[in-house]
């Protein structure tokens, strides 16, 4: 049995495909599951028993469901009364908050006779699903997933450059230029001139001595031969 439904929902894909991976939930809103248990998920799978009871119809069956959130997610039987059992839900987004369901239920039982009393009811159930979800969709607060930005930590400041230090370059020594040697100015030659002997007392009351070359006509000594 081959069941294709269709809906158009205003509410985001992530929304929708959130309370369809939920099977713990479908108890609260599918008034033919009486029981849900997940049995392990993941990023990429989820994995589910569901216990069936409607319109004295009971079955329990367990699916394997790979996933890709929020656009698609097949269903696979691992456990219970069918032959085949393979389901596929498609979220394609309509804009923020709106999207386009697709669900697509592909089944059959195991024996006739499970299929001539429990088919028609899989059948109403089967349609009513996309319906169900969409309602619940509606009822749900729509829980917005939070944008988490990392930012990298800054990287350390790089250490200041050491300082320059400016080391004093001694000039070379410039050779002097050649002074011409000034000899000091000869001193002057002071010759001493004694003073001349100012006369004494003595020397301007003495009168002068008689030349030896005359002879005083008065002295009875006779002259000195010369």
């Amino acid at each position: 049995m081959l069941v294709r439904r269709s809906a158009l929902v205003e509410r985001p894909a992530f929304h929708m495909f959130d309370l369809i991976e939920a099977a713990e939930q479908y108890p609260q809103f599918l008034p033919w599951c009486i029981g849900a248990t997940i049995v392990s998920r993941d990023d990429d799978l989820v994995s589910a028993d569901l216990r069936v009871r409607y319109a004295g119809v009971h079955f329990e069956v367990r699916t394997r469901n790979p996933k890709r959130r929020p656009e698609h997610m097949t269903i696979h039987l691992e456990r219970g009364p069918f032959k085949r059992f393979e389901g596929e839900w498609t979220l394609r987004a309509l804009g923020e908050d709106a999207c386009k369901v697709d669900f697509t239920l592909d089944y059959e039982f195991a024996s006739r006779m499970v299929t001539s009393v429990a088919g028609p009811v899989l059948d109403r159930m089967a349609n009513a699903m996309v319906d169900a979800f969409v309602n619940r969709a509606l009822v749900v607060p729509v829980v917005r997933p939070v944008m988490v930005v990392m930012v990298p930590p800054p990287e350390p400041a790089e250490p200041p450059p050491p300082p320059i230090v400016v080391m004093p370059v001694e000039a070379p020594p410039v050779a002097a230029e050649p002074v011409a040697a000034t000899l000091p100015p000869e001193p002057a030659l002071v010759v001493p001139v004694a003073p001349e002997s100012a006369p004494t007392a003595a020397t301007l009351s003495a009168p002068p001595e008689p030349r030896a070359d005359k002879h005083d006509a008065t002295d009875p000594r006779p002259p000195d031969p010369a």
